[in-house]
């Protein structure tokens, strides 16, 4: 008897952790950076710093996290031929709740390469309030200074964080 109550009791818990947790499964469109503020080092030709804003829209994006608009503003440092930036984006969902990412990523310089990046999940709004998740996106850069992403991962409801760790 106390086997199969523990049994029951571990399907249960089990069972609803796999149920909070979801998949984030969303393309997005980034026209060109509304913002870019670029300083060279001058350290060593072609080193330079950059600090990017700009907003993407969802072209299509999962059901149960349906994302709809996100505006970001990231740090971006190139050297030579590769690029390396972190930064934070702000995704508003189809219902106005919003999720909190943070990211960090690398590429080449020849915009044709494409670029990889990994992303948190740090918090949400709303129906969102929680939320935590991972994952990555892969991007190309358009002639026209747009980018085209898809980024894929997981997210759960969590318990929110701390006030202090924000």
């Amino acid at each position: 008897m106390q086997k199969t109550l523990s049994t029951v009791l571990c399907i249960l818990v089990f069972g609803t952790a796999a149920m909070a947790q979801g998949k984030v499964d969303t393309k997005w469109h980034c026209p060109s950076v509304s913002a870019p503020q670029k300083y060279d080092v001058g350290d060593v030709p072609d080193h330079s710093y950059q600090i990017n804003q700009g907003t993407c829209n969802s072209a299509s994006s999962s059901k149960g996290f349906a994302e709809k608009s996100a505006a970001f503003t990231e740090f971006q440092e190139t050297w030579k031929d590769r690029w390396m930036h972190r930064g934070q984006f702000n995704s508003t969902m189809e219902n106005g709740d919003m999720a909190y990412y943070s990211y960090s990523g690398s590429g080449s310089t020849d915009p044709k390469k494409g670029a990889r990046d990994t992303w948190k999940i740090m918090r949400g709004t709303g129906k969102y309030k929680g939320v935590i998740g991972m994952g990555t996106c892969s991007g190309m850069f358009n002639d026209d200074g747009s980018s085209d992403w898809h980024c894929t991962g997981t997210y759960s409801m969590g318990t929110p964080p701390s006030k202090d760790k924000m």
